[in-house]
């Protein structure tokens, strides 16, 4: 049998999956990796991450039969991975979630810098993005920009790491320095920020993505590998979201809504992003909001309550919660999608001493499942929509997200970040796979009518609010 891996190298886990030729998962290994959070600040130890990417893949090819064809690669986004010539860390990597540059966004927003970078690259900066952080640690770190060769992206990290190969690919130098008509940097992006000078810490965009051979001194090595796309392109592949109108939602750690597009849009209100894909003409726009099941973590946290025990809470609550109401914009650096507001954070409203904990469940769900539909309307969509993610394993959610959004939701299970930088790396290298088995989904959920009208009127509320709670974040 010959098996294919894909790993994802995520925030808060690092994943390798093997999978066989149809696309059916073998064995899936994991490794948790730390985020250190302190006073709005996100960051991850590198050797961590690379050293839980090496201890996956040796258990997992240990544990599958059969040689391996080939490994897809993809991890998270943004932030920015601060290595030297040979990938080894300079600083410790600044997260996604990172909100230190929260006063920098502000003031771009002020001066129309943020509105002037969308317009030429259809990205709209958040504090957690490399423009800010290379732009605040230019300002209060410039030693660790000297002493970096490059400014890369956690799979670039790992892949030069197993292979000895220094590039990006066009997904993730989609934010916020890449021009998508031309798929490469904008210098004028870069003076815009005041970046210019560190032209040379941006890493060479492999287009199409970058291919190796994992290094001698792992039990896979000589074993050929491709570099992307990063999570969230991989997760549209491995979803099988490929036709103009379709769209994705990623119920993961952030609350990831993708629609593949075939036209740039730079009109409107500067949010979200542009994704390049290995296709010239062809884009996912994306609206990544900050905040997904890591909100629901923490209502859980809050009131103890055990994940496994979320669905029996869920069905014992009414739609609309008995009033309780849940803004879920919990991360330290605001919101990025549909729109930027680093200032603003979570409410929640209608509580009284007759609220339970499962009224807290509920509207929490509730929120960010109007969070998604205001993130997939703004990105257009007009066809089917996927779903995958860790919040996929509660049936009840599901089937709350189906009414909230009122259509039907094709479930994609398992690791289909994994699967998706497998079919990358199998194009990229000239293997066939049947892509339709690959990325058949495992269930259809539909909508109840009543309860989807119901929400319709709910969801308005939510925006009338939200609207509101930004108008106080810009006054605080």
């Amino acid at each position: 049998m010959v098996t294919y891996i894909g790993i994802d190298a995520g925030t808060s886990m690092v994943k390798a999956a093997a999978f066989d030729e149809r696309g059916k998962s073998l064995h899936i290994e994991s490794r948790p990796v730390a985020l250190a959070l302190r006073e709005g600040r996100a960051e991850q130890d590198m050797d961590e991450v690379y050293r839980a990417v090496t201890e996956v893949l040796a258990a997992l090819s240990a544990a599958v039969p059969g040689p391996v064809e080939l490994i897809g690669l993809t991890g998270q986004g943004d932030g920015v991975w601060l290595v030297d010539e040979t990938g080894r860390p300079v600083r410790a990597a600044v997260s996604w979630m990172d909100g230190r540059a929260n006063d920098l966004v502000d003031s771009w927003q002020g001066s129309g810098v943020v509105e002037s970078v969308f317009r030429r690259t259809g990205s709209a900066m958040f504090p957690g993005c490399p423009g800010p952080v290379l732009a605040w640690l230019d300002r209060h770190e410039p030693a660790a920009l000297d002493a970096a060769a490059s400014a890369v992206y956690c799979k670039d990290m790992v892949f030069q790491r197993l292979t000895g190969v220094r590039a990006t690919d066009v997904s993730d130098a989609s934010m916020p320095f890449l021009d998508p008509r031309t798929r490469a940097y904008d210098d004028g992006v870069l003076e815009a920020l005041g970046l210019g000078h560190r032209r040379g810490l941006l890493p060479r965009i492999s287009d199409p993505i970058a291919v190796g051979a994992v290094a001698d001194g792992s039990p896979l090595a000589g074993v050929p590998i491709a570099n992307g796309p990063y999570d969230l392109p991989a997760c549209a592949l491995g979803a099988g979201v490929t036709e103009p109108g379709d769209g994705l939602l990623i119920v993961g750690t952030c609350l990831a809504s993708l629609v593949s597009v075939r036209k740039l849009d730079l009109e409107g209100e500067p949010a979200g992003l542009h994704i390049s894909t290995d296709r010239a003409g062809h884009w996912l726009r994306a609206m990544p909001a900050m905040v997904g099941t890591a909100a629901l973590d923490w209502v859980l946290r809050t009131t103890g309550v055990a994940h496994d025990a979320v669905d029996g809470l869920l069905d014992s609550v009414p739609p609309g919660s008995h009033g309780v109401r849940v803004l879920p914009y919990f991360a330290p650096s605001g919101e990025r999608a549909p729109f930027v507001e680093p200032r603003l954070r979570a409410e929640l409203t209608g509580v009284s001493l007759e609220t339970t904990t499962a009224d807290l469940v509920r509207a929490t769900c509730e929120g960010i499942g109007f969070a998604a539909r205001h993130c997939l309307e703004a990105a257009g969509l007009t066809g089917s929509l996927a779903i995958c993610g860790g919040g996929t394993r509660s049936s009840a959610w599901m089937r709350l997200f189906a009414d909230v959004l009122g259509r039907p939701l094709r479930i994609v299970e398992g690791e289909v970040g994994a699967r998706g930088a497998v079919l990358a790396s199998a194009r990229r290298h000239d293997r066939e796979l049947d892509v339709a088995a690959w990325t058949a989904p495992t269930a259809v959920v539909e909508p109840d009518p009543a309860r989807a009208a119901f929400y319709t009127g709910a969801y308005t509320d939510h925006l009338e609010r939200l609207t509101a709670a930004r108008e106080r974040a810009r006054a605080s």
